[in-house]
């Protein structure tokens, strides 16, 4: 686990509190460290949660897999990020959606009753971890509007540009690197796979970005096509 003390630092969640004091914090939360191979789900659709999840390596995948099996991927979560809070903090709420590891991943699981009420020990960095507990939904929500204002765009082309210019303007850099593969990419912006990688190779060919595998780097400012 300490090995992972790094991400904790700069994880919301554990924003504010002294990292002498996380490993105290993780036993006090009953915390448990699970590790993922490539593909496996870690929460199913239907499951009731307790527990909220750290990923400390590796990354994974919120899906939603309708009747007929076509899936879209709601969102995603890197080293230091958290997922399955809301349902955690709601208790009785089932899941709507399944998570998956991403590729393989090592996920810190910590009961989300004991973030909302106070231990026996009187640990002094509750009150913190309630706090920042808030500003990892209130991100959460601010996540899923961004993903709303990208699908909101008319063409694969604008929406790939919304995405691609958010990606850049989150990693302050105009090279940056994703963690969704191409058919991820495509169900994350709900668009036919074929016709996203066209638009890539139009993008490319124009000069506006260059890209290799998940590294992609913006090269210019281009205006939404006009319809």
């Amino acid at each position: 686990m300490e090995k992972y003390l790094s991400i904790l630092r700069y994880s919301t969640l554990f924003w504010g509190i002294q990292e002498k004091d996380f490993m105290s914090l993780i036993h006090c939360l009953d915390g448990r460290l699970i590790s993922y191979t490539k593909g496996e789900i870690i929460y199913h659709s239907g499951d009731v949660i307790q527990n909220v999840g750290v990923v400390l390596s590796g990354n994974i995948c919120i899906l939603e897999d309708d009747f007929w099996g076509n899936r879209t991927i709601l969102g995603t979560a890197e080293p230091g990020e958290l997922f399955g809070e809301v349902y955690a903090c709601l208790q009785s709420e089932v899941i709507a959606n399944n998570v998956m590891a991403n590729e393989k991943t090592d996920v810190l699981f910590l009961d989300v009753k004991r973030v909302m009420t106070t231990c026996s020990a009187s640990c002094n960095f509750h009150n913190r971890l309630i706090q920042n507990l808030l500003k990892v939904m209130a991100e959460r929500n601010l996540m899923l509007t961004q993903k709303m204002r990208h699908m909101s765009k008319r063409t694969t082309r604008d929406k790939l540009l919304s995405y691609l210019s958010a990606q850049s303007e989150k990693q302050k850099s105009r090279s940056f690197q994703i963690s969704l593969n191409r058919q991820q990419l495509a169900d994350y912006l709900a668009v036919d796979r074929s016709a996203m990688s066209s638009a890539l190779s139009k993008l490319r060919d124009e000069g506006v970005l260059e890209f290799h595998k998940n590294n992609f780097k913006l090269k210019e400012f281009v205006e939404e096509e006009v319809q």
